[in-house]
Order: C-alpha cells, then sequence, then structure tokens
C-alpha cells in the first residue's frame, strides 16, 4: 500500500529566491531588505557579487532541481501529491503559488522550508510570509510548516559523506592536520538569543550537527579532526553585535597558528546558493590561497537522495501527527527533534509583532 499523506493534499516547497537576470538584482534586493530606508545605489554597491556571477543567483535553479527530485521521489513511493513552489523575495512568489492552490481546490498542504534551524530570519519570517501569503484569499488551503530538520538523519548524513570526501581530495601526507571549519550565516546576537522556545538555539543546533558530523567522521576515519563554528554573510549596522569569527577572520588565525590544511563545511545551508558560492568558493577561497592554507569546501546536501526522501519523511511523520497516530520523529546527535507548532515567543520578530502560521496559542509551550 502507499504511504498516506492524509490530511494533506499538496507539497509547498517554500524558499527564499533570487535574482536571475541583472535586471532582478537591485529590485530583488529592494524587497529583500524592504523597510530598512536603504537608497537604491547602495543596493547596487551591495548586489555586485551578483552581478560577478551574471546577475543571477542559483537558488532558484537548486530549487526547480529540488522539485524535480521531489517529483520521482513522490511518484516511486506512490504518492500522487502536487508540488508548488513559492518564494518570500522573488519570483516565484508565496502569494501567487497560494494562489496558484486555491484555484485548484487544495485544501491543505504541508510546507518544506529551505531552511534547516531555528532563528527569526529561517523559521518564523517564514511563518509570517505563509500568513501574508493566505491573507485576502477566501478559499486560500491550511498551511502547515513542516518541522525544522537540522538533526534528521536525511539532512546529517550527506553532510558527513562529503566531508569525507573533501578530506579524501587533500594531500594525505598532511590530512590529520586538518582543520574542520563549519560554516553558517551569521545573525544578530540577540536574534539567536531569541531563537527556538527556549533561546540560543540556532547556535545550540549549529554545534550539536557539528558535533554529530565530527564523531561520524572519526568513526570513519579513526581520527578527531579538529574543528570549530565560525559564521559568513554579516551584513547591518556595525554597531550591532553578530555572531562571529567570520569564516575569513578564522583563516586569518589558522594561518598564523601553521597553516594547516582546512576543509569549510557549510552547514547552514542545504544547497549551493550565493552564500556558498561567493562568500565561500570566492571569498574564503581566495582567502586560504593568499595565506598558503591547502583548502576544500564540502558539498552541501542539494539533490542528494536521502535528502530528497528526508522532505517525504518529514510530511508522513507530519501526517500521521494530525490523524492522531503514534510517529517515529528521526533525529541524531543530542538534541531531539524540533516541535510541529512553534511557541508564541520563539524566535521573536526585531521590528514588530505580526501575524504568523504554524504557533500554539499564547502562554502555550507544547
Amino acid at each position: 500500500m502507499a504511504p498516506d499523506p492524509h490530511p494533506y493534499d499538496a507539497l509547498l516547497l517554500v524558499s527564499f529566491g533570487g535574482p536571475e537576470a541583472p535586471e532582478d538584482v537591485v529590485p530583488f534586493l529592494a524587497n529583500v531588505t524592504r523597510g530598512r530606508g536603504i537608497p537604491t545605489e547602495r543596493l547596487a554597491e551591495v548586489g555586485q557579487h551578483y552581478f560577478d556571477f551574471g546577475g543571477r543567483s542559483p537558488i532558484n535553479d537548486q530549487n526547480r532541481d529540488l522539485i524535480a527530485a521531489l517529483r520521482a521521489d513522490l511518484d516511486a513511493a506512490g504518492l500522487d501529491l502536487p508540488i508548488y513552489w513559492g518564494n518570500r523575495n522573488w519570483d516565484p512568489y508565496l502569494r501567487d503559488a497560494v494562489a496558484q492552490m486555491a484555484a485548484d481546490g487544495v485544501r491543505r498542504a504541508a510546507c518544506f522550508v529551505t531552511s534547516a534551524y531555528s532563528s527569526y530570519s529561517g523559521c518564523r519570517q517564514y511563518r509570517e510570509d505563509l500568513a501574508a501569503a493566505i491573507d485576502g484569499v477566501p478559499t486560500a488551503p491550511r498551511l502547515d510548516r513542516l518541522r525544522a530538520y537540522f538533526n534528521h538523519p536525511g539532512f546529517v548524513e550527506p553532510v558527513v559523506d562529503a566531508t569525507l570526501t573533501a578530506l579524501a581530495g587533500l594531500d594525505q601526507r598532511r590530512r590529520d592536520e586538518t582543520q574542520l571549519v563549519f560554516v553558517t550565516h551569521s545573525i544578530p546576537v540577540a536574534m539567536n538569543e531569541g531563537s527556538g522556545p527556549g533561546g540560543s538555539a540556532y547556535v545550540a543546533q549549529h554545534r550539536s550537527v557539528m558535533a554529530e558530523v565530527v564523531e561520524r567522521v572519526r568513526l570513519e576515519t579513526g581520527h578527531r579532526y579538529l574543528h570549530d563554528l565560525v559564521y559568513c554573510s554579516r551584513s547591518g549596522p556595525p554597531q550591532m553585535p553578530w555572531l562571529e569569527p567570520d569564516v575569513n577572520d578564522h583563516l586569518e588565525q589558522l594561518a598564523a597558528s601553521g597553516a594547516p590544511p582546512v576543509v569549510l563545511v557549510p552547514i547552514g545551508f542545504v544547497s549551493d546558493h550565493m552564500e556558498v558560492i561567493y562568500d565561500l568558493d570566492t571569498e574564503a577561497a581566495a582567502t586560504a590561497e593568499r595565506l598558503g592554507l591547502p583548502f576544500a569546501r564540502a558539498a552541501t546536501p542539494g539533490v542528494d537522495p536521502r535528502f530528497v526522501a528526508m522532505v517525504r519523511d518529514l510530511l508522513l511523520e507530519r501526517a500521521a501527527a494530525e490523524r492522531g497516530e503514534p510517529v517515529e520523529r528521526r533525529t541524531c546527535g543530542g538534541l531531539g527533534p524540533a516541535q510541529d507548532l512553534c511557541p508564541s515567543t520563539c524566535c521573536p520578530n526585531p521590528r514588530a509583532e505580526l501575524p504568523t502560521l504554524g504557533g500554539l496559542p499564547v502562554g502555550e509551550r507544547g
């Protein structure tokens, strides 16, 4: 028998979006920074790294590849659910996806967000986007965001294998000296402190994944590699504290301590979008070359079959829970599974409280 997705009759991929042509870059960045009063001239300066890649972010193409892989995976499992796709900041927009679902008669959709960790920008803001997308759509479907999946084996195992592959590409004579540099997107310190039901979940979740990857690499290689968690893509005013150290500053410190080989492991990202190909493959790689650091970069999960199957697993897990059935929530590492519904105090909006979907009533913690 085919697995049961009831009560869901659709899957919605929810993502950040990105420009697909040079003329898209400044309008896209205006969407990203809306409400912050950043002048157009400054947006053009900030967008230079997009122009350096032809004005096209890879993220939309990666989402198209993921949808194709999901379609094949669901079909193979006998799940005839339609897949929709909506972005926060660029076409196809989330509101258009919701309107299309409503026109198609979709009643309830499970929403997979291409952000694995808990934070305002990676979780609650998407829940705000979902609420805004259904506002004013009379026949909009119910939208249920699937839980955070940072510690699901379908995310962690591809990272482990990618780390092993990157290590294997380094000079064997110095391989055991290698430092594993785990990289994620920096966020304001205050945003981390408010993340998750109990606070500081963003860093704690990354550290848990890092520890799990390091241990699994040790089991495979017999060697426990030195490792650190660092950050990239810092933005915002200089007086606002953000998570540190920056990946480039960290590489400088490693060079000063003896220039070991380094493997960058982008555990904060599910695919090779702009923060990976520019901040790591371009800027950090140039820093490593300047410093004489042997350098490799581990791949992101992308369309690894285990990552694709994870989406189906999360969908069926949530469907069973919504039907009131007992479910096994697959995780690995020291932290348990994330909650389906977020407490009202989880990952607060730093500017203003806005309507969200996928949350508990005020006062309930789940």
